[in-house]
């Protein structure tokens, strides 16, 4: 039996950046537009959210820009978001609330894939805890302390586990000391892999190369984690899905549609 029912991409926001950010020593000077993405997964044991995307907020208020984001440039433009990519709005379509939302499972803290939470108060965050060490250092940059300011409320997680029947949490560091994807079966298609940032592109995929920010330059650890996504996937059968790759955003299906 399957642990999930069904995948709905959600398409949280978009980011221009430098494309040496996503290929570790690849593409300095040259900038490709991005999705930021959530997934809400629906199982038969409840619905489980993969990231969260940034904090509102933080994009639409501008004295918040001046402060978080725009330090950024030139390296990263600000993220574009509107009202309707919020985590709510899209359950809301979908004749939801964030009470309806079991577990938040936040592949790593970066602002794009945590700021979210915000916007889904009260809800279980599942994080890994080397992901929760390396951030208390006050080391790691795109971490931004108001957004993982409930940590001590969240479940850490102290290595690999199943977050659901037939969905499988996987140790990748690398990006960062505690990054996490997630393999996912399904009823009716192949299951799936969330790489997060372990593989922001297909190009990460394809060519075995490490993404841009490695946590203290771990880039063989970054390597690593890649590869051993690929043999999972040959192993299993499962689709790898990237998770700043515009193209391959493009193939999935469009919210409310779902695989399955």
């Amino acid at each position: 039996m399957s642990g999930a029912l069904r995948i709905r991409p959600l398409l949280t926001a978009t980011h221009r950046y430098e494309k040496t950010v996503s290929t570790r020593g690849r593409g300095h000077g040259v900038y490709i537009e991005a999705p930021i993405l959530a997934y809400l997964i629906e199982t038969r044991n409840g619905r489980i959210l993969f990231d969260v995307g940034c904090d509102y907020h933080k994009i639409a208020t501008p004295e918040l820009r001046a402060r978080y984001l725009e330090p950024m440039r030139p390296t990263f433009d600000v993220p574009e978001m509107s009202q309707t990519q919020r985590i709510p709005e899209y359950l809301q379509r979908l004749g939801l609330t964030v009470d309806d939302i079991d577990l938040v499972f936040l592949s790593h803290l970066h602002f794009d894939h945590a700021g979210g939470l915000c916007d889904v108060p009260g809800c279980e965050v599942h994080i890994h805890r080397d992901e929760v060490e390396a951030a208390d250092t006050g080391e790691v940059s795109g971490i931004f302390d108001d957004e993982i300011a409930e940590r001590d409320n969240w479940r850490i997680q102290p290595a690999a586990y199943s977050p659901a029947p037939g969905i499988q949490a996987i140790e990748t560091p690398g990006h960062t000391a505690g990054h996490m994807s997630l393999f996912i079966e399904l009823p009716k298609g192949p299951p799936v892999i969330l790489c997060g940032d372990a593989a922001d592109l297909m190009e990460n995929l394809d060519d075995e190369i490490a993404p841009g920010y490695c946590w203290q330059d771990r880039e063989t650890q970054a390597v690593d984690s890649i590869r051993r996504l690929k043999q999972l996937a040959a192993q299993e059968g499962a689709e790898l899905w990237p998770n700043h790759d515009f193209d391959f955003y493009r193939t999935l299906p469009a919210f409310p549609g779902f695989r399955e």
